[in-house]
């Protein structure tokens, strides 16, 4: 009887370690885990907080695809939660989130028709990202990105410096995100065909000395690496001089105008 018992407790931890490290389509799981999946308890959960929503998903299909949720619904053994509060993201990510859930896919940015569908669904494609952050869901993630990127490329819109602002600050040290965003800044900045400039994006420096270093590595990098002409070589002098531009220079300069 005792050696019955051991092998069933191995058996079922065995199952439960193989259901865990599965991912993907859940439609390509054998019959026997697919119904294993869709089985079993429900966890309510409700997304965001002006426009708080409610969906009831299986448990097992939410441990299935993150090992951290699984640790998280566990509980303290005793009873396990069974609801899950996300008051700080989107209802609109959280959408895709359930696509991804039930179907292992999301649909394609290119099938949308109108350059402000693409762009909003780039919107809900970062808000599914910073989900996948909080329930470590790389793949996922990776999926969120280039149809993030693709969605930008074929609207042909980019965040504007608020936007920016607001996903470099929620996106942790060393995001991907990051370091697309001060790329698109970047960009702006050094295109003579762009009305934004670098003062387009004071609100992104202020109080965040790490934008304006990730910014500047952005621009060396953009550039090749170009060597900017030497400011200490003799050149246009007057460019350095006290005065107001004109054909004169008057090489020593004289004092800026004072306002009466």
């Amino acid at each position: 009887m005792g050696l019955w018992q051991d092998v069933y407790w191995i058996d079922w931890a065995y199952n439960a370690r193989r259901l865990r490290m599965a991912n993907g389509n859940i439609g390509d799981q054998t019959a026997a885990t697919f119904a294993e999946l869709l089985s079993g308890p429900m966890i309510d959960i409700y997304v965001g907080e002006a426009k708080r929503r409610h969906w009831c998903l299986h448990r097992n299909l939410l441990c299935h695809h993150s090992e951290l949720l699984e640790a998280e619904l566990q509980g303290d053994g005793n009873k396990k939660p069974d609801t899950l509060e996300l008051p700080q993201y989107d209802p609109s990510g959280f959408e895709l989130l359930v696509k991804w859930l039930y179907q292992g896919k999301l649909d394609d940015v290119s099938d949308l028709v109108s350059p402000h569908q693409k762009y909003d669904y780039a919107v809900s494609l970062w808000q599914l990202y910073l989900l996948c952050e909080r329930f470590d869901m790389p793949q996922l993630k990776n999926v969120a990105m280039d149809q993030y990127r693709k969605g930008l490329n074929e609207a042909e819109l980019v965040p504007d410096a608020g936007e920016i602002n607001d996903i470099y600050r929620k996106s942790p040290a060393g995001s991907p995100f990051r370091v697309l965003m001060t790329r698109i800044a970047a960009r702006q900045i050094m295109d003579p065909e762009s009305a934004r400039d670098v003062e387009t994006y004071r609100e992104c420096f202020e109080a965040n000395p790490d934008f304006a270093l990730d910014l500047v590595s952005a621009i060396k990098l953009g550039t090749g690496g170009m060597l900017f002409d030497d400011p200490t070589d003799s050149g246009n002098e007057c460019e350095y001089h006290d005065h107001e531009a004109g054909p004169n220079c008057h090489i020593k300069g004289k004092g800026k105008k004072q306002g009466k």
